[in-house]
């Protein structure tokens, strides 16, 4: 009879579980961190590792929150103050956050906050910057319409939800009611929000990811379509040619993984690191 077979079983159990520790130890937390640290070595893989390129994204803002003029701009964050590594996260709003909060504590809506930010990225651009279902002064185009069926019926009071007072209404009247701005404070729950499409054309002429953040709010790619709209400001800023910086766009342009998933994107990061060092802004 061996010294094995004579331990009790709980003595064996331990046994067990000791070497189960000893073996996990060994290649979690010695042979997988040697394994990552050669793989990062690889050719076109070791700057990344080193941290010589970014693969967070960040704000190209002066210290007023505006917008560099020669640098070309990521899309909006949700982390934190914008582009914060600790707090990563998404802005966890929806298609039906429609209706502003009004007032000095007020929370703009998911639509008020792509209003805006579409507004702001065409006068920047000097494009069209109008959206589907926004006012021209950049908030929600919705109504707030009280029926005297509650839910049906004729209107008999209509309100445009997000133009706080004393704004002028986007629209004069609504079937035949005239429309009032918005007050503060005031409960607007009686009434049916209807968001008005307007006649924005239906591919606006800022892309969607210049007006909405990522999940992570991290990320420091744009879609080719956004670097596109950007390249005549920057190439004007920086005394370039549009070829010029276009090549450069194209040279920081990533395809499709495996050639069919997700969709082509820009580095911004890269991008504005690289036209930094080929064509500095002088006095920048």
């Amino acid at each position: 009879m061996t010294f094995l077979s004579r331990m009790p079983s709980w003595v064996g159990h331990h046994l067990a579980a000791i070497r189960v520790v000893i073996v996990l130890t060994l290649v979690l937390g010695l042979g997988y961190p040697l394994a990552m640290t050669a793989i990062a070595q690889v050719p076109g893989l070791r700057d990344d590792a080193q941290g010589r390129t970014s693969l967070i994204g960040q704000s190209f803002l002066d210290k007023k929150g505006h917008p560099i003029p020669y640098y070309f701009q990521s899309r909006p964050s949700n982390a934190g103050t914008g582009y914060d590594a600790s707090a990563s996260a998404a802005g966890n709003l929806g298609p039906e956050s429609t209706v502003d909060v009004l007032g000095p504590d007020g929370k703009q809506s998911l639509l008020t906050q792509v209003c805006a930010r579409s507004r702001a990225v065409g006068e920047l651009e000097h494009v069209d910057g109008s959206r589907p279902y926004c006012t021209s002064d950049g908030v929600g185009a919705v109504l707030g319409v009280f029926r005297d069926g509650g839910t049906t019926g004729k209107a008999t009071r209509v309100v445009s939800l997000d133009q706080a007072c004393p704004a002028r209404p986007f629209l004069a009247t609504y079937e035949g009611v005239t429309v009032t701005c918005a007050k503060a404070g005031e409960d607007y729950g009686a009434a049916v929000v209807t968001p008005v499409r307007g006649n924005a054309p239906a591919h606006p002429k800022v892309p969607a990811d210049a007006v909405t953040a990522s999940g992570s709010g991290l990320d420091p790619q744009i879609s080719p379509a956004y670097a596109a709209l950007q390249t005549p400001r920057v190439a004007r800023e920086r005394g370039m040619t549009e070829a010029a910086v276009h090549q450069l766009v194209e040279k920081y342009t990533s395809g499709r993984a495996l050639g069919i998933l997700g969709e082509p994107a820009v580095n911004v990061v890269q991008l504005n690191a690289a036209l930094d060092r080929m064509h500095p802004v002088k006095g920048a």
